[in-house]
């Protein structure tokens, strides 16, 4: 999993509230468990019509957002079923934070696990920073983990909460395997213990 340190890019605002994750990847672009290609499937039912044509405005089709990294939206964001295909669309679509005011429990976790932050603020600040994002390519927004910091287009900042543990996974690009993976040299001691004193069920 790739790391999140700190980040400036662009800033694209999504205004609205409760978007589930059918709404940010449609069911018909589940049948895959590839983490590449869902950029595709991405908020579809909003950027194309029922013959797959685009819909004009859509904010991360216009020219100032298609390289938005950042997305600032209201309450509730991912809520609705438990798919691991929103956040892997997302990303896919080069979206590495994610600002609202509160979202699903289970998109929250995901988004973690896959190298997006998402970050709670209060309505009044992620307003703040909507207002910011309306400014097309100049709403260059700079998260900083680390400090727990976002920086607005004008030099203000607002500090976030984020859990230590989460925090360090993504410090150092710790998914759960990679969290396994650091404790290699204990399991290995613990198998080659096994297989001496219960060799019966190495076969």
């Amino acid at each position: 999993m790739e790391s999140f340190t700190k980040l400036s890019a662009t800033a694209a605002p999504l205004p609205m509230i409760n978007v589930d994750t059918d709404k940010i990847i449609p069911k018909q672009f589940l049948r895959t468990i590839k983490r590449t290609g869902l950029a595709e499937g991405l908020f579809y039912e909003m950027r194309f019509d029922e013959q797959g044509k685009p819909k004009p405005g859509f904010v991360l089709d216009e020219p100032a957002y298609r390289h938005a990294q950042i997305l600032i939206t209201g309450a509730n964001f991912g809520c609705g079923s438990s798919r691991e295909h929103a956040p892997w669309a997302l990303l896919d679509a080069g979206i590495r934070c994610v600002i609202a005011p509160s979202f699903g429990d289970i998109f929250y976790n995901n988004c973690f696990k896959n190298g997006i932050l998402p970050v709670e603020l209060p309505k009044a600040e992620v307003d703040l920073l909507m207002d910011d994002a309306q400014r097309g390519a100049n709403a260059v927004v700079t998260v900083d983990l680390e400090s727990q910091e976002i920086t607005g287009p004008d030099g203000g900042t607002l500090h976030f909460e984020v859990d230590p543990f989460r925090k360090h996974c993504l410090l150092n690009g710790l998914d759960d395997i990679g969290l396994s993976l650091e404790k290699v040299a204990k399991i290995d001691d613990y198998e080659a213990k096994q297989r001496l004193e219960q060799p019966w069920l190495s076969g």
